[in-house]
């Protein structure tokens, strides 16, 4: 007979990450779903959300925008007005019922947007004037067009820092327990610490301690106005979504690491060298390791885990937390299924982006439904 010690599941064991007590170590990693409906959060999000809460599990929300200005795709929700916080609440009302955790993702996307979907068809806003050529979206939609972006002025970038800051307050008023800052895909954040797309020469280009700059800068704000306890990052060094690459990306994420460290956040969550692409997994040397020794708060990861890798990342601390997006995605009850070790459900891409509220959203089935019978 085994003892129960060669019984226990790592993913699956309690972890304690700042105020927070987690059940067990499987996140519900943040992803874009396009169904609120003119950036509005909607009422069918409710039961998307709830479906994936477990008591004590932890589940960070798709990307929000924080201003008018961050739209890089159609029906993405928003946190920047009275009326998307105010819709936003049933749903973290819910996730709160069933005793889950809900951090809210904020980003501006920069570049990666055109003029249709910016305030008065003005020009996405980026760290470069470079625009960015057409390409295969992360939606699966064949070719996105981008229109050029404008190079935000130094003086400007004090009012792009406070509309994450006042985001940070409205996901706070809509009752989530804390935001994660998207600084990773190519998306705002993560043009100005690439250096192969910031270009500038003022104090936020140039050096990587200058391309940091503004990034440190939101963390700070966003600390500052609703705890630091309250407060996580999303970075992927590594990768070079929407033709954002670095020339050196361990010390890129090195560097973050260790600056993140004097504003003592809640967690780290990086994106792994290997997905250098949406989708595709490569063979590399390089590993996230440096990165979760240098950073003192809890550290997670992303990017094509299988229950498998989870538990040796877990089991090997090289990781606190394991975020699952697509497995999550179509396994509404996947910390149960990995209980279990139970077959998961195939996730459709064809659904993924759908404006469908219910079709690869809310219809995956639960482990329970397949077998019960109801009485």
């Amino acid at each position: 007979m085994g003892s129960n010690a060669e019984n226990v599941i790592p993913l699956l064991t309690p972890y304690k990450m700042g105020n927070f007590l987690l059940s067990h170590r499987v996140v519900l990693a943040p992803l874009t779903r396009q169904r609120s409906y003119g950036n509005v959060p909607q009422p069918h999000a409710i039961l998307y959300y709830s479906q994936r809460t477990t008591k004590g599990g932890l589940l960070i929300a798709e990307a929000t925008g924080v201003s008018d200005t961050s739209q890089g795709y159609p029906d993405t929700p928003g946190i920047w007005t009275k009326e998307q916080v105010e819709a936003w609440k049933p749903i973290v009302d819910a996730v709160h019922a069933k005793g889950g955790i809900f951090f809210c993702q904020i980003w501006n996307v920069g570049r990666v947007s055109n003029y249709g979907l910016q305030p008065n068809g003005q020009a996405p806003i980026s760290s470069t004037d470079k625009g960015l050529t057409p390409q295969i979206r992360a939606n699966g939609v064949p070719v996105a067009d981008f229109s050029p972006p404008r190079r935000l002025k130094t003086e400007e970038i004090p009012d792009i820092v406070n509309d994450f800051r006042i985001a940070s307050r409205n996901a706070i008023e809509a009752g989530f327990d804390g935001v994660e800052i998207h600084g990773a895909h190519g998306y705002l954040l993560d043009q100005f610490m690439k250096d192969q797309v910031n270009d500038r020469t003022d104090k936020y280009g140039g050096t990587l301690e200058n391309r940091c700059r503004f990034p440190l800068e939101v963390v700070e704000a966003v600390v500052n106005e609703i705890g630091a306890d309250r407060v996580g990052i999303r970075l992927s060094p590594f990768a070079a979504y929407m033709e954002s690459g670095d020339s050196n990306p361990e010390a890129l994420g090195l560097y973050m690491a260790e600056s993140l460290n004097k504003y003592g956040i809640a967690y780290c969550h990086m994106v792994e060298p290997r997905m250098k692409l949406v989708g595709e997994k490569f063979e590399t040397p390089h590993s996230l390791l440096p990165m979760r020794k240098a950073f003192k708060g809890t550290f997670m990861v992303a990017g094509g885990y299988t229950r498998e890798d989870g538990n040796k990342a877990i089991a090997d601390n090289y990781a606190d937390l394991v975020a699952y997006g697509r497995w999550f995605l179509a396994n509404p009850d996947l910390p149960k299924r990995f209980e279990l070790d139970a077959p998961l459900n195939k996730y459709d891409r064809e659904t993924f982006y759908l404006s469908d509220p219910i079709r690869g959203y809310v219809d995956y089935p639960f482990l329970e439904s397949s077998t019960s019978v109801s009485t």
